[in-house]
């Protein structure tokens, strides 16, 4: 659905002086049909503009892509009819309703009037709006705005979707809502492009993650596979101190143990995949008479993976709760 090719964008510096800002360096990203791709990252990282660049709404500076088989640069037009965008500060028009807001979102994108009522009536009823639909945007909830928000932009049924830091200043139970319906577009076979600085978000909602950081993709995979690529699997088995050296004599030849690590009272292994070491590991601590009296198995966090990857954490950006 997305191939670029070393895009890029710069912009120049302020009142034509000064050096110019490298806004996106040289990202390549490839975003496979019906899966939720999240570019997670703290603000200024570049995802918004990385993102304006996709929807045509602003032109690259450099490199190339790709969206949904049209060329970035040559076919922007047919791009557009392909995809749906839904901005942080949405699209609605706050004196007329929801219910007005889809119609109108259908007729701009060429639907007859019989045709946009009968998408609207379908939108209202999947998101679940027949309760405020029919009352002006202006007196509507944060998640009531970006479930209209949502719909306008699927009205059109495109076959790709973007979404810019879909639930920034939703509360907890709004944002999780916000993701069941996200996910039901997964399901209608639509591909999903988001941004998030949210980690819990990023980890439970996107098949591909993507880190951005200073303009730069700093990582890209499933939520495990970074995880993994970051520190494998943490097994930590408890024992008595006494045991540590028999017991790291004993597994730190092992090629899939990175590393060992000891607490108060427990060894800490750093393996590349807990599920398949620890049915061979336990078997060796008992050959050895080695005790085992805690096992736990645990994976890095997102907020880990970020730090591995950029230096910093991503928890708490900019004062911003962003995590578990």
């Amino acid at each position: 659905m997305i191939v670029t090719q070393d895009l890029c964008k710069t912009f120049p510096g302020r009142g034509g002086h000064g050096s110019a800002v490298e806004a996106v360096k040289n990202v390549n990203l490839q975003v496979k049909q019906g899966e939720i791709f999240g570019f997670l990252g703290p603000n200024g990282a570049g995802k918004t503009t990385t993102m304006r660049m996709l929807t045509t709404l602003l032109p690259p500076s450099g490199g190339s892509a790709h969206i949904v088989g049209h060329n970035l640069a040559r076919e922007s037009k047919y791009i557009r009819q392909e995809i749906g965008y839904v901005s942080q500060k949405g699209g609605c028009y706050e004196l007329a309703t929801g219910y007005e807001n889809l119609v109108l979102q259908g007729r701009l994108y060429g639907l007859s009037r019989a045709a946009a009522v009968h998408k609207a009536d379908e939108l209202v009823q999947s998101f679940h709006m027949e309760e405020y639909c029919h009352r002006k945007v202006k007196t509507y909830s944060g998640g009531q705005r970006r479930h209209v928000d949502l719909g306008m932009g699927v009205m059109h049924n495109p076959k790709l979707l973007f979404l810019d830091e879909p639930t920034t200043g939703l509360d907890p139970t709004s944002r999780t809502n916000f993701w069941d319906e996200i996910k039901k577009l997964r399901e209608r076979g639509i591909t999903v492009f988001l941004t998030t600085h949210y980690l819990e978000e990023a980890d439970s909602l996107c098949d591909t993650i993507c880190i951005m950081d200073h303009g730069t993709v700093a990582a890209q995979g499933t939520a495990l596979e970074l995880k993994r690529h970051v520190a494998g699997d943490v097994l930590s088995i408890g024992m008595s101190p006494d045991a540590f050296a028999q017991a790291k004599a004993l597994l730190e030849t092992r090629p899939d143990v990175r590393d060992i690590q000891t607490t108060a009272d427990a060894l800490k292994l750093y393996v590349d995949a807990g599920e398949h070491a620890l049915p061979e590991i336990l078997p060796l601590l008992v050959q050895a008479k080695i005790t085992v009296t805690t096992l736990e198995m645990a994976r890095p966090s997102l907020d880990e993976v970020f730090l591995k990857t950029t230096g910093r954490s991503l928890q708490n950006e900019d004062g911003k709760e962003a995590a578990q």
